[in-house]
């Protein structure tokens, strides 16, 4: 059979399925992004038809086919988890072996280390700003202390301290 016989077959297939049968065909060959527009405007127009729609993509398996799976993220995602395991063997070459080793665990302990380093600027950023807010709020009360004793004592004597008022 040549090539012209068989788009022939090919085109006369599929002019003998149904419009149902066609349009999924022509979903098909859209994608992925195809099934999932058709599905979101089934669920505008009349949300039962979107609900078939997300029923036979999954039950159907065209979420899950080889077509979603062969995209180039996924490929490079999976070629990324096999370089980690391939990461982890060993060479064959022991004093690489060692210095891969030797560098993982340096890196590990400086992972660490600035991550402690983060966590203690958080903990100094937390306590400055508590401290702001609290000085704040011991200002507020004073001022309004004064204001209703009419007596301005914010000048006179040691400042009391911001957490004394709590």
């Amino acid at each position: 059979m040549t090539a012209t016989t068989a788009q022939m077959h090919d085109q006369q297939g599929s002019s003998r399925r149904s419009w149902l049968g066609r349009s999924e065909d022509w979903l098909d060959s859209k994608g992925k992004g195809a099934w999932i527009a058709a599905m979101v405007l089934g669920f505008v127009f009349f949300w039962p038809v979107g609900l078939a729609i997300l029923f036979y993509m999954i039950w159907g398996k065209q979420m899950f086919a080889k077509s979603c799976r062969s995209g180039g993220r996924a490929r490079h995602m999976h070629s990324m988890h096999r370089a980690g395991f391939a990461a982890m063997k060993s060479s064959g070459n022991t004093a690489f072996d060692a210095y891969k080793e030797e560098t993982l665990r340096r890196l590990e302990d400086e992972q660490e280390q600035f991550e402690a380093f983060l966590e203690r600027l958080r903990a100094a950023k937390d306590k400055a700003e508590f401290d702001q807010f609290m000085d704040d709020r011991a200002k507020k009360a004073r001022s309004e202390r004064a204001a209703i004793s009419g007596d301005d004592t914010q000048g006179n004597g040691p400042a009391p301290s911001p957490y004394a008022e709590i």
